[in-house]
């Protein structure tokens, strides 16, 4: 018999920032400690309803506490395993969770924080320090020229700026 696991994304970091670990924890205490307890009721009262191959409410909140159960799984492995780092107070190289900006050859200006794969969201400007970018980036200064290789096609930039916190005005996209 072959047992199905819901596959989490495989890191090859296991750095966070404050801000971030801070994160997982909340959402797994949430889990833990509200989420989980009030499936459970419903689970029961459900089951109490009589049978169970038939009651919809039922079947979701099998469903729904085995999702929880493997995200708790999955938070508390990774909480175990994860080092807050911090970004340096004058950041002079590209480091994790230092903020930088870029513009392309188009003029096109991007800023992006540099965090760990637990925590990244490109939406507010939060990349992966082992995404393409985040690679391409590590290790560089202000003036550098970098190419970034991404499924689009390679990218050709200079980084304008590095910073501990997130410039004024500055827009995750370009």
């Amino acid at each position: 018999m072959v047992k199905s696991v819901m596959v989490e994304s495989v890191s090859k970091s296991n750095l966070i920032t404050r801000e971030g670990r801070s994160r997982l924890q909340e959402e797994y205490d949430f889990l833990w400690e509200k989420e989980r307890p009030k499936v459970v009721r419903e689970v029961s009262d459900a089951a109490a309803e009589g049978d169970r191959s038939e009651n919809a409410s039922y079947i979701y909140g099998r469903k729904r506490l085995r999702e929880i159960d493997s995200r708790l799984k999955f938070l508390g492995g990774r909480l175990k395993v994860l080092k807050v780092s911090a970004s340096p107070l004058k950041p002079v190289t590209v480091s994790f969770g230092c903020w930088v900006t870029f513009e392309d050859d188009n003029g096109d200006e991007r800023c992006y924080q540099l965090v760990g794969p637990d925590e990244f969201d490109v939406a507010v400007g939060r990349i992966s320090i082992d995404s393409p970018v985040g690679t391409a980036l590590l290790g560089r200064k202000v003036d550098d020229e970098i190419t970034i290789r991404r499924p689009a096609g390679l990218l050709q930039a200079t980084i304008t700026g590095i910073s501990a916190v997130r410039p004024e005005g500055a827009a995750a996209s370009g």
